[in-house]
């Protein structure tokens, strides 16, 4: 099975999200950057950094076990983590939440769950909007927004990443919050996994990178910053064309050798869905090697940075070009 299967077609949305793009051409100024995590506004000597995402099919697991307190998480996690990649702190949140019907158990399973990811992010949960679309949703849906500021001098372009860098990877918490949908198709939500169900190891909430992230950046500049969602190692080429070798990926978690067994995908589309086992990336020079590791404890070298326009993986025979 790919994932494409299962109903998402990457190639697909990718040409989706260029024809919706495409037609947004109206600019209030003239914009200098062109940022490919968040999108940015020119605020006196600082960019506001702004994102928007949601928790996807992963609603549809907590749905079934009637467990929400972990998808605020996953909510606040997908907006701030993107939004760091840049070099911009994240400060303040709102969320949107769909609805077709009450129920005051799933509310304030949810609530707790945005509390939690606000304290891990350190962001204010400044508003939000809750909406009753019985004839739009079936159940619920989650998202909502995050911005973030860094000074103009300060921000993270990818523009500097140069042949010779290092690849960073940071280890996720597992599957996070991308390619529920070939996992559901696959797995049986009740069946044991490592001390729990499948589906309570799915809703294992997505790590939250951003102090982590904040305090590297005291100490040194990272020449890019990847966070690995939806696409997988895909998203590096969203940076500078370079070529990235990761010659040593983190080992993914048991939930992936589990999805990729019971699909019966091989490692290529395994890597290009899901973040099998890396969940955000930093590439800088080799002079900030040491400086990582002392801040980020499990952060450790999987690759280098080559001429090139591609993403590979050497020993798996793993390729992937520009979308």
């Amino acid at each position: 099975m790919k994932y494409k299967d299962a109903g998402v077609d990457i190639d697909m949305e990718s040409e989706f999200v260029r024809t919706l793009i495409s037609q947004i051409k109206f600019n209030r100024r003239k914009r200098e950057e062109k940022m490919h995590f968040t999108g940015l506004v020119e605020f006196g000597d600082y960019y506001i950094a702004m994102n928007t995402d949601g928790v996807g099919t992963k609603i549809l697991i907590a749905n079934q076990l009637r467990k929400w307190d972990t998808i605020g998480i996953d909510c606040i996690a997908m907006n701030v983590n993107d939004t760091i990649t840049v070099g911009a702190e994240p400060i303040a949140f709102v969320d949107y939440l769909a609805i077709d019907h009450y129920d005051l158990d799933m509310a304030e399973q949810i609530g707790k769950g945005l509390n939690e990811g606000a304290r891990m992010a350190n962001v204010d949960i400044i508003g939000g909007e809750t909406a009753t679309v019985p004839e739009i949703v079936k159940g619920i849906d989650l998202s909502g927004t995050s911005i973030g500021i860094v000074k103009k001098n300060e921000i993270i372009t990818g523009e500097n990443i140069k042949k010779g860098d290092l690849i960073f990877g940071i280890p996720s918490s597992g599957i996070h919050s991308n390619g529920l949908t070939l996992a559901r198709k696959v797995l049986d939500l009740y069946e044991k996994f490592e001390g729990h169900t499948i589906g309570e190891e799915l809703l294992r909430p997505t790590r939250i990178y951003v102090k982590e992230v904040m305090n590297l950046l005291k100490r040194c500049r990272p020449h890019g910053m990847v966070n690995i969602t939806g696409g997988g190692l895909r998203n590096f080429m969203r940076l500078k064309d370079m070529r990235y070798v990761i010659e040593e990926p983190l080992k993914p978690q048991k939930i992936f050798n589990l999805i990729m067994e019971m699909a019966e995908v091989d490692y290529e589309e395994m890597y290009s869905t899901f973040n099998m086992g890396m969940g955000f990336a930093i590439i800088a020079p080799e002079e900030c090697e040491n400086v990582i590791k002392r801040t980020i404890g499990d952060a450790r070298v999987v690759g280098y940075v080559d001429d090139g326009k591609e993403v590979i993986i050497p020993h798996l025979r793993i390729r992937y070009e520009s979308y």
